[in-house]
């Protein structure tokens, strides 16, 4: 416990115990952030899937680059 210096007539407060009543207060904010999200996440499960014929396939292997014309331009501005 620290020791401080008092002057006759004056009380000190001890600062510990203001310390851990805002952490109570900051930690009780993060339990309530933390158990929102809980709820929002448990609402969230019971929702239904979107029909099939709006869901877009995986892509396929081999779809993703493609020389257009755009990149073969790039191209010739690189070379020196």
């Amino acid at each position: 416990m620290m020791k401080f210096f008092r002057p006759e007539g004056v009380e000190v407060s001890s600062a510990p115990s203001a310390r851990i009543g805002r952490r109570g207060l900051v930690a009780g904010a993060g339990v309530a952030g933390v158990a929102a999200l809980a709820a929002a996440a448990l609402a969230r499960r019971g929702a239904e899937a979107p029909p099939l014929d709006q869901v877009k396939p995986a892509r396929v292997a081999g779809e993703g680059y493609r020389e257009t014309e755009h990149v073969l331009r790039y191209y010739e501005s690189t070379r020196s």
